[in-house]
């Protein structure tokens, strides 16, 4: 049975070592390391929804990344590669379904040349395996359907249901002695003299430090544990088609365009899914809530928090073109279709049938700059985890051992 399956047990007064803070991927793999690096360690996962990896862990496309776009030396390119290669592993130890299918970014004109060069530069630096420039008789080999004057083939990009893997984790820290408590919403924080003190939807959660993988929140957990900081979550909505059944066959893999590096997203694509239906997008707009996985999704003191907040304006001035086009591609199907097309220009707007959305909880400085790697702030007896973007389900296992590695040194916790 797995973790989110079970009943919660009933929140305890005893005292945890280490309380984390949400159960998503990031959360349940350091809380999984922590118990196998300490074995006699007291350690909680407090989640605030009825089961675990309710938000982007199980709203995101399901990829296997293999670390082509990020700058050689970054915490991305650090965390990926090597973390991709440890995911692997522990699904085949734990016969969790995963298929390498494979990755083409495309071309289509021929200023976007230079990007692609520049991505296969980066994964040959980055150590991603058999990276392939590729010329158009190749590729209508490799995705028959897809149209482009080059692309890049990276045949060990995957697929794979990463709530199963969520859950992997969560069961095999349930069965070394650690507590999962779901339905546990931490609305305040003291301070005591022997850690923290967790005030939840359920009881008081003591322990001696906390680790915040708070995702859509760790922000606000972070100014409500003490801490000065200038980043501000700022949810943007990825919404999707599906191709309708008869359609799935335009194609095998995963179809990428050639990203744009001025904004951190990837463009709409394609992405055969481990469960066999293909998904084509997502688009990113901003969305008015942290949980606004639907246009209807408004929330006024989310939408408040995030005007009032400078680095916002400073954003927006930066990408307000881009944003624009994004909520024109959200509104008009005809326009996410003719993005669609450059990839595959078979696509008929009736081979699309409305799918899924994600949040992306996406960190902004004070600056307007919007962060691109990942960012953990060392706080008082904490740590929180204040941007996780993609890569971040391909590179659990990584962040969570580099989460337990902190934790060992800033907490004084014991070793195995």
């Amino acid at each position: 049975m797995t973790a989110s399956a079970n009943a919660s047990p009933a929140v305890e007064s005893r005292p945890y070592d280490v309380a984390i803070v949400g159960g998503g991927i990031i959360g349940l793999s350091t809380a999984m390391q922590l118990l196998d690096s300490s074995p006699g360690l007291r350690v909680a996962v407090v989640e605030k929804e009825e089961r675990l990896a309710r938000h982007q862990t199980g709203h995101n496309s399901g990829v296997i990344h293999s670390g082509i776009y990020y700058r050689p030396g970054s915490w991305k390119s650090r965390f990926c590669v090597g973390g991709k290669d440890r995911l692997i592993d522990f699904c085949q130890r734990n016969e969790i379904e995963f298929d390498e299918c494979g990755k083409v970014i495309v071309a289509t004109h021929e200023s976007e040349l230079g990007r692609l060069q520049d991505l296969y530069e980066r994964g040959v630096a980055n150590g991603v395996p058999d990276l392939e420039v590729v010329e158009p008789e190749r590729l209508a080999e490799i995705e028959p359907h897809t149209s482009g004057i080059r692309a890049l083939w990276a045949p060990h990009t995957g697929i794979i249901d990463y709530v199963q893997v969520a859950e992997a984790y969560a069961g095999k820290f349930q069965s070394a002695g650690g507590d999962v408590f779901t339905d546990t919403t931490v609305v305040a924080v003291r301070q005591t003299a022997d850690g923290s003190a967790l005030e939840t939807s359920r009881g008081t959660v003591q322990a001696r430090h906390v680790i915040n993988c708070g995702g859509l929140y760790a922000d606000r957990l972070a100014r409500m544990m003490g801490e000065d900081t200038d980043v501000r979550i700022i949810p943007f909505r990825g919404e999707y088609y599906k191709l309708a059944q008869a359609s799935e066959g335009l194609v095998k893999g995963l179809i990428y365009p050639v990203p744009d590096p001025r904004f951190p997203f990837l463009g709409v694509h394609y992405t055969r899914n481990i469960h066999g239906y293909v998904e084509a997008g997502p688009n990113a707009v901003l969305a008015w809530a942290r949980e606004g996985y639907r246009k209807s999704n408004i929330s006024v003191g989310e939408t408040m928090g995030a005007l009032t907040f400078p680095g916002f304006w400073k954003m927006t001035a930066k990408h307000w073109r881009t944003g624009m086009q994004e909520m024109n591609r959200s509104y008009r199907k005809s326009v996410f279709v003719n993005d669609l097309r450059k990839l595959i220009p078979d696509i008929q707007p009736g081979d699309l049938e409305p799918g899924g959305s994600g949040v992306r909880a996406q960190a902004v400085a004070a600056s307007g700059a919007l962060l691109d790697d990942f960012h953990i702030l060392r706080g008082r007896r904490a740590l929180h985890v204040l941007n996780a973007p993609s890569p971040g389900a391909t590179s659990s296992l990584a962040i969570g051992e580099y989460l337990t590695e902190m934790a060992r040194q800033d907490f004084g916790l014991p070793t195995a």
